[in-house]
């Protein structure tokens, strides 16, 4: 409808146009002594309005001649913005293709552009990493060193590059270096806590792992795990003597003392530098909270001497343990070899028959009838003591 309107006007226009000159007499002379020029008033408008469009085409060409070298920059720096944006996109993409070889050359082509740089640097760097070119990741981990922008970005994937790679020592720098600022978001706490874990950094370990497990941040096998190591690493490399094994274990909190585990080898430490009452106790404490088989052998190996008034508490609270777990045979051959040890010879042989019968772990039939062969050699029963050492020797096989 717009265009029909606008034909119409202009034909109405071209009529009105024709009518006037048709009925215009008017003449135009000019003087230029000894010239004259005598002109029609409508050849004269016609010529006006042509020298009038011909400046204005004259000047227009001018301008946009000037403007040309301006307006072609323009274009390709618009296209070159255009190819690097593609270029990233690409290396996006086929960075998570795993197309690493095509994802760094585009990285390059988008690192071309300024504003691109950044990304473009990081994704090169992980490319080149996949592809173990260590000296390619650290240049374009180098090109961003001095932008504040990316510093996080930077430092956060330069801990996890050097912890996929066991760098521990550059890894562990990195980490100290981003959080010095006070990057303390869970992502970069579990990059810690690998360079740590890896370092054996083992009372960082904790820390992380108490502040991850307060965000549900790590997996709660992955954090029981990392206790354990970090508890049996204490427990053993810096229990010097006894002392330095009970400062150790009062150092650990009361939740995880009762954990099997750790329970476990902190008895262990303890009975090696003869601290068997403090073994006992923390396995007996233990074992009140959760009934674990490996707290039964601790707390088995952990006896007291024999006749003295600690063994014979240990067998009560073993019998007191057995009526809520008649059943369980580690318990039985706890009970049984306490009683052996106590020459208590009839619920020794009771506990250690009790703990063999059925189908029972391999490792406790190996040890009950070694107990049971044992205990017949010293009752003078060789006939039963060999057939005890057999069964003992078939328990014993795969």
């Amino acid at each position: 409808m717009r265009i029909f309107l606008w034909v119409l006007a202009l034909f109405a226009l071209a009529v009105g146009l024709a009518v006037s000159a048709h009925f215009n007499v008017g003449n135009v002379v000019f003087f230029y002594p000894p010239y004259r020029i005598d002109m029609s008033f409508n050849l004269f408008l016609f010529l006006l309005i042509a020298v009038f469009f011909g400046l204005y085409a004259v000047i227009r060409v001018i301008r946009i001649a000037r403007r040309m070298p301006a307006r072609v920059e323009a274009y390709r720096k618009k296209k070159r913005e255009n190819e690097a944006n593609v270029a990233l996109r690409e290396a996006v993409k086929a960075l998570y293709e795993g197309r690493f070889v095509q994802a760094e050359k585009s990285a390059e082509v988008a690192a071309a552009l300024p504003e691109n740089a950044g990304c473009a640097a990081l994704l090169g760097a992980r490319a080149a990493h996949a592809m173990r070119q260590h000296d390619r990741r650290n240049a374009w981990l180098a090109k961003i060193e001095k932008d504040p922008a990316f510093r996080t970005a930077r430092l956060t994937t330069k801990v996890e590059l050097l912890v996929d790679d066991h760098q521990t020592k550059a890894a562990l720098e990195a980490v100290g270096e981003l959080t010095a600022k006070g990057a303390r978001h869970v992502h970069a706490l579990r990059l810690a806590l690998k360079a740590n874990q890896q370092a054996k950094n083992w009372d960082e370990v904790l820390k992380l792992v108490k502040t991850l497990d307060k965000h549900d941040a790590v997996h709660p096998a992955l954090s029981s795990r990392l206790r354990e190591l970090a508890y049996e690493d204490m427990l053993s490399s810096r229990a010097h003597d006894a002392e330095s094994v009970r400062r150790v274990w009062n150092k650990i909190p009361s939740d995880d003392r009762k954990r099997p585990y750790v329970a476990v080898r902190a008895a262990r430490a303890f009975s090696e530098y003869g601290l068997h009452d403090d073994a006992r106790s923390l396995v007996a404490r233990a074992l009140q909270t959760q009934w674990d088989e490996r707290l039964l052998r601790s707390f088995r190996d952990a006896a007291a001497e024999e006749g003295t008034p600690a063994l014979r508490t240990q067998i009560e609270q073993c019998e007191e343990w057995a009526k809520k777990h008649p059943t369980d045979p580690e318990l039985a051959l706890t009970l049984g070899a306490l009683c052996l040890k106590q020459k208590l010879w009839g619920k020794a042989q009771v506990h250690l028959e009790h703990a063999v019968s059925g189908q029972p772990d391999p490792q406790v039939a190996h040890e009950g009838h070694y107990l049971l062969a044992q205990m017949h050699e010293r009752l003078n029963r060789p006939e039963e003591a060999a057939r005890h050492y057999r069964q003992c020797a078939l328990a014993s096989k795969p």
